[in-house]
This record gives C-alpha cells, sequence and structure tokens, in this order.
C-alpha cells in the first residue's frame, strides 16, 4: 500500500469511530482509560526495551543531549504516564455539558452544549509520552485521533499506541478510534495535512519551523504549539531567595521542555544582591551563563550575550541574562522576544504583579512561582495535547475541555419565523 493509501484507510477508519466514541457513555470511555494505565504497567519491561532501540539509534545519530532527554522512556515516567491517565478519567465528561441556556421571548429554550471536535491529527516531536496524554485527552473528550510521532520515537510510539488501542477494544469502545502512523516517510505528514473531508484539527507540536510549516501546508484548522521562549523578571523588591529558587527550577528541573526558562530578566536595583547567589547556583547545576553587560560586570563566570542570545529557545543547561531598568524595559523585552507561551514575575509589589499580569500577552503568567507549573498535569487537567500559543479556539494547555467545540440545541413549542 502506498503512503496516500496508507494514510487515508487510517483517516477514514478514525472518522467512522469518532461518531461511536461521540456517544460513548463515560463510564466506557474511564474504563477504556483505566484499562490504558494499566496496560502501559504491564508492559513496562517491553516498552523499555523498545525505548532502548530508539535510543541507540539516535545516539548513532548524533542527538543532542535535550533530545535525548525528551526521548528517555524510564519507569517512573511510564508510571506517571499511567497515573495521568487515571487522572483524565476522574476528571469531569466535558461531553454533553450544559455551557448556558435562555429563553427567548419567543418562548423557545436555547442552550449551548459541548461536543466532540472528531478528528484530530496529531503530530509531535519524539517524546513517547505525549503518545499515552494524546490517546487519552482525545478518548476521553470522545475524539478519535490519528497520532504521527517523530521518526526517532518509532518503536516506543508503537507500542504505547498498541496498548492505547486494545485497551478501548477490551472496554468496549471503538479500537479504530486511535489510529497511529507506522511509517517514518516524511510523506504521510503531508498526506494527513490533505485531508480536511476526514481529519477536523491538527495539533502540531515541535519545534518553530516545523509548526510554521504545517500551518503554511495544510486546508485544516491548525491549533499551534509553538516555541517556549521563556522569560522570568525578578522584581526590585523581590525575595530574594525565593527568586533563586523559582528560576533554579524553572531552568533545571527539565531543562529540554518548552515550559523552561530561558531568559532571566533582573530589575537593576536587586541585581548587585540577587545575581550572585543565582548564579553560584546555577553554575553548581551545569548551567552556562551569558549576560548582558551588567550581568558580567556582577557574574565573572558568564560569557557575553549576542542579539540572538534574546530569541534563542536553548532548550539546555544555558541561560540567558540581561539587567533591566525596571518594569517597564522588562515588559518591553519580552514584548520584543517573548513567544507567548509563559512569562513570570518574582516580585513583593502587589501594583507591578498586575501590571505584568494585565501589559504581558501569553497564554499564562505566573505571579512568585515557576514557569515549569504550566503543564495540563499541574494545572489539574490530568494531561494536555500541549501548551497552545494560538488565540483560537483554545489558549495554553490544552485538556479535555479545549478538546471540545459547543452546538446550540433549541427547544421550541411551534414556533416560526414571522
Amino acid at each position: 500500500m502506498d503512503i496516500r493509501s496508507l494514510v487515508e484507510v487510517k483517516a477514514r477508519a478514525a472518522r467512522s469511530a469518532a461518531a461511536a466514541l461521540a456517544l460513548c457513555a463515560t463510564k466506557t470511555k474511564n474504563d477504556a482509560l483505566g484499562q490504558m494505565a494499566r496496560g502501559l504497567e504491564e508492559k513496562t519491561p517491553a516498552l523499555l526495551e523498545a525505548n532502548r532501540a530508539d535510543l541507540e539509534g539516535a545516539r548513532a545519530r548524533g542527538a543532542t543531549r535535550a533530545f535525548l532527554d525528551r526521548l528517555t522512556l524510564t519507569e517512573p515516567r511510564i508510571e506517571e504516564m499511567a497515573q495521568g491517565l487515571r487522572q483524565v478519567a476522574a476528571l469531569p465528561d466535558p461531553v454533553g455539558t450544559v455551557v448556558e441556556t435562555w429563553r427567548r421571548p419567543s418562548g423557545l429554550e436555547i442552550s449551548r452544549v459541548r461536543v466532540p471536535l472528531g478528528v484530530i491529527g496529531f503530530i509531535y516531536e519524539s517524546r513517547p509520552n505525549v503518545t499515552a496524554d494524546a490517546a487519552g485527552l482525545c478518548i476521553k473528550s470522545g475524539n478519535a485521533v490519528i497520532l504521527r510521532g517523530g521518526s526517532d520515537a518509532i518503536e516506543s510510539n508503537s507500542m504505547i499506541a498498541a496498548v492505547m488501542a486494545k485497551a478501548l477494544e477490551k472496554a468496549g469502545a471503538p479500537p479504530d478510534g486511535i489510529q497511529f502512523i507506522d511509517t517514518t516517510d516524511r510523506e504521510a505528514v503531508s498526506v494527513l495535512l490533505d485531508l480536511p473531508g476526514l481529519v477536523d484539527l491538527i495539533i502540531p507540536r515541535g519545534g518553530e519551523a516545523f509548526v510554521r510549516w504545517v500551518a503554511d501546508h495544510t486546508r485544516v484548522p491548525v491549533l499551534k504549539h509553538d516555541k517556549g521562549l521563556v522569560h522570568v523578571f525578578v522584581d526590585a523588591d523581590a525575595d530574594v531567595e525565593m527568586a533563586a529558587a523559582i528560576v533554579l527550577n524553572a531552568k533545571v528541573q527539565r531543562p529540554s521542555v518548552c515550559n523552561a526558562l530561558e531568559t532571566l530578566l533582573v530589575h537593576h536595583d536587586i541585581a548587585p544582591r540577587f545575581l550572585p547567589l543565582a548564579a553560584a547556583r546555577l553554575a553548581e547545576a551545569g548551567v552556562e551563563l551569558r549576560g548582558c553587560p551588567e550581568t558580567r560586570r556582577l557574574i565573572d563566570v558568564a560569557r557575553p550575550a549576542t542579539p540572538a542570545d534574546w530569541d534563542e529557545e536553548y532548550l539546555d543547561l544555558i541561560l540567558a541574562i540581561r539587567v533591566v531598568p525596571d518594569l517597564d524595559e522588562a515588559i518591553r523585552h519580552i514584548q520584543r522576544h517573548g513567544s507567548g507561551l509563559a512569562e513570570a514575575i518574582v516580585t513583593n509589589d502587589r501594583a507591578h504583579a498586575r501590571r505584568f499580569t494585565r501589559e504581558v500577552d501569553a497564554a499564562a503568567i505566573l505571579v512568585n512561582a515557576s514557569t515549569r507549573l504550566v503543564d495540563g498535569n499541574q494545572f489539574g487537567l490530568g494531561a494536555e495535547m500541549g501548551v497552545s500559543t494560538s488565540r483560537l479556539h483554545a489558549r495554553g494547555p490544552v485538556g479535555v475541555q479545549e478538546l471540545t467545540t459547543t452546538k446550540f440545541v433549541v427547544q421550541g413549542d411551534g414556533q416560526v419565523r414571522e
């Protein structure tokens, strides 16, 4: 079978399954999610073996440390995947929820009701855990999903997707609701993008250039998970210890992901007290520091930052640092260089916090908290398809509710239009 035929067959199967999934009882969907979680736990040894094959191939191709971290499965990460599925199962079912109801003078009763989107094409980078998250969220929200993971994770993703589909079958739901494109041929992506009659939404998750390419080459609506050029601004009256802990966590806890800190902005007045303390802790964690002239005057280990550093998503243990004169310049810097994913301020000034949350434009704004918390699981969504930097139709972590749309249901008793 050629690539186009392969993808079209999977898309038609997903379309058929979507109609059945939209009508599935909440209990059936939750049973399927529980079966998925148990299946992952039972298949842990086999999943680790498949992942080792992916890792060996990636190392042979010279993959970066950050890339290998995203690709790696461990027993704790598999257990996190299973627990994430159970958390999704515990969430309220969005399908059928009445968002609002009102009555017209004519006697018409109008309701807005949540319904699934239909078939979601999910194209993502080499993070195998995302396969389970995406499948679980789509099933809970009554959608079918077509998964196309990065070629470097083909062995891991194939096995995870098979576990997910088998769980659907065991629970009495249509197993065709989870489709996995099991070829590394890049033509498969182009075909998937060219199926507007079969696919209702494309969610690309990867590098900035790739996401832009997808948006430019499809007739299907796109929900973008764009790059994460994330800032933390340490204000003049910030608690120094709190700020240091937040910065360290945001940069070091897992530097290879989109909500990790990339540029640190520090108010001029607090810089002499804060930067040496923060730099010592960051250097101890192996972070390479690149700074403006004032930063380098205060931190002798910092390398000179170039203009390109302010626009760089490192996804690694590298941090750009700029000392700014005030809140206004911090906001201007973020407006010029931010990607709109997540931004944070550390401050004890409530007026400054309010200004920051009002004037900085991003999917998530944090006050006195690490940007690593911008995550579907941390927000109580169970998991996420990604963090949307789009404005329509969802923004921020994409969970089950964001994978639905609404329809109007109108009750009458014989009304006609005059």
